[in-house]
């Protein structure tokens, strides 16, 4: 099914448009193939010259030399890590495009699409020479095989837009179906921001895009609800109630959580398994080092991570003191603003922003340690964020400067606690605002890979795709979402580990859920709970129970 690619009026844009460096014109290249009534029709690969290495099929044999070269310039290891088939969709995650789309559309036009206020810069976008290296590392391409929904095309939608086209349903629904994952910057040879090209965008079309009321009383909800965790923590009881007594199992077969909205439905398979004792795994305000004094690190709790995941703080904390580190974890902190950002809400989003400069600023820190991926990339681009505030601008680029994952700061300051054995194999799953927005992939495997007897392994195939996790996307299109995560779970478990390992907490529940509804559970763990059982001398089994 092809979505709809402009409102009437609206000048169309050829398909596979071919931008060569010079060109004043697009010039058409051969269409993807569509779908017919009787089901999709699997499009052939590209090649370089159309679309770069789109939709790679998975060969016998060995690989020719020149697409394991496609692969590289793809931002994969390996030519099996990038998309195996374009277009695939099933039937849920398909209808979220095309007519019909009836919860998805308001009625709202407003033209031109982007007012004054940091429109998505012409320079960024003269950037992209459409050369389609991008479209197997994009998730929505992989599922769709829909230009529009490809970073290509959507850049081509913000051009459209800078010159006068205006924001209407089809347009703001190419962009809310983006993940913003990253992995095209990863991919990207020309070097284009997409980073910052979405996130202007972002914040225009939530300016700008009057939703239809149920979704903005949802996405309403959820960001009343999730950065806070003060509003988080009243709901720990009930929900340890509802997961004690099983009822998960008993709604399931009785009907009744599939008659539930898709987005409730997704809300209540992402629910973690909640620890017995929050308070044993709290971080207290100061962490002595272990031995001489290193460096002196804060450490951001963060919301949800601090409410559902307080063992990976906890084992931060540890970890971080057993290297040498004076450990402080300021109680006034709040949320990032990541899942404010991500989404677009951009005077949100600053105001966290703002707030956890405030917090850490005056601690007179060497780093910001944080070890969640998407909050860590936030919070690297808060000078980004705060450029046009004269009371923080430089403020943020300093605090910006400072921030580290885990695993990139402790692997940059050395590893000095001993190792003990876990006999266990892990399979590593890349957050992808970890290795893609951040560029940090080999530190948690160094990390890994140090533990004697632990072997790592790394996800099967499509290891560059996105589980479908992407800050609150998994809640709010949770159609696409489902059938990224079941094929990234699909994937974690031909590698045949006993524990998952990954350094998101949406990541985490992503993964669960999608393991869940295959019937086929595996423990799973952030890379720091790993080292931090190993630095304690733990049996390989306290992670695998």
């Amino acid at each position: 099914m092809k979505s709809e690619q402009h409102s009437p009026g609206q000048p169309s844009p050829p398909p596979h448009a071919d931008w060569s460096l010079g060109s004043a014109e697009p010039t058409a290249q051969p269409a993807l193939p569509t779908a017919g009534e009787g089901g999709k029709q699997q499009p052939s690969p590209p090649t370089a010259g159309e679309g770069g290495s789109g939709g790679m099929s998975p060969g016998v044999g060995p690989e020719p030399a020149h697409v394991g070269a496609i692969a590289a310039a793809g931002g994969a290891t390996r030519p099996r890590d990038l998309a195996q088939g374009v277009g695939v969709a099933g039937a849920a995650a398909e209808a979220t495009v095309g007519a019909g789309r009836g919860f998805h559309e308001s009625g709202s036009r407003v033209a031109p699409a982007f007012d004054e206020r940091h429109p998505p810069a012409a320079e960024l976008i003269a950037d992209c020479v459409h050369c389609g290296f991008c479209l197997p590392s994009c998730h929505t391409y992989v599922l769709f095989g829909e230009e529009m929904d490809s970073p290509r095309g959507r850049i081509y939608l913000m051009k459209e837009g800078l010159e006068g086209m205006a924001l209407d349903d089809t347009m703001a629904r190419h962009f809310d179906l983006c993940l913003g994952c990253m992995a095209c910057m990863t991919a990207c040879p020309s070097g284009v921001q997409y980073d910052k090209l979405i996130e202007a965008t972002r914040q225009q079309v939530e300016r700008r895009y009057v939703r239809p009321l149920p979704d903005r009383l949802f996405r309403g909800l959820v960001f009343a609800l999730f950065p806070y965790p003060a509003r988080l923590r009243p709901l720990l009881a009930p929900l340890r109630l509802y997961q004690g007594l099983r009822l998960r199992p008993l709604l399931a077969r009785a009907g009744v959580l599939r008659r539930l909205p898709a987005r409730l439905q997704a809300m209540e398979s992402l629910m973690p398994d909640l620890p017995d004792r929050i308070a044993r795994a709290t971080v207290p305000p100061r962490t002595a080092p272990v031995g001489d004094k290193r460096a002196r690190v804060g450490i951001l709790t963060g919301c949800v991570q601090r409410v559902f995941f307080p063992g990976v703080n906890a084992a931060t904390a540890r970890v971080l003191a057993a290297e040498g580190c004076e450990v402080i974890a300021p109680p006034g902190q709040g949320c990032c603003g990541a899942l404010s950002l991500h989404a677009g809400r951009e005077a949100e989003a600053q105001a966290f922003a703002r707030r956890t400069i405030d917090t850490f600023e005056r601690l007179r820190l060497d780093n910001v340690v944080v070890n969640a991926a998407g909050c860590g990339s936030a919070m690297k681009e808060y000078g980004h964020l705060l450029r046009d505030d004269p009371a923080y601008a430089e403020r943020a680029r300093r605090f910006s400067a400072k921030v580290r994952d885990v695993s990139e700061f402790v692997q940059g300051l050395g590893p000095v606690a001993p190792r003990h054995p876990l006999a266990l194999t892990a399979v590593y799953h890349d957050a992808c605002h970890l290795a893609h927005a951040q560029g940090v992939r080999k530190p948690p495997r160094q990390q890994l890979t140090a533990i004697p007897e632990l072997r790592l392994k790394e996800v099967a195939r499509e290891a560059n795709l996105c589980c479908g996790s992407a800050g609150i996307y998994n809640m709010v299109e949770p159609g696409p979402a489902n059938e990224l995560g079941e094929r990234k779970a699909h994937n974690v478990l031909a590698a045949g580990a006993q524990l998952l390992v990954t350094a998101n907490p949406g990541c985490l529940l992503q993964i669960r859920a999608a393991l869940e509804r295959l019937g086929q559970p595996l423990p799973m763990a952030h890379p720091i709970e790993v080292v931090d059982a190993s630095i304690r001398g733990l049996p390989a089994e306290s992670l695998l129970s």
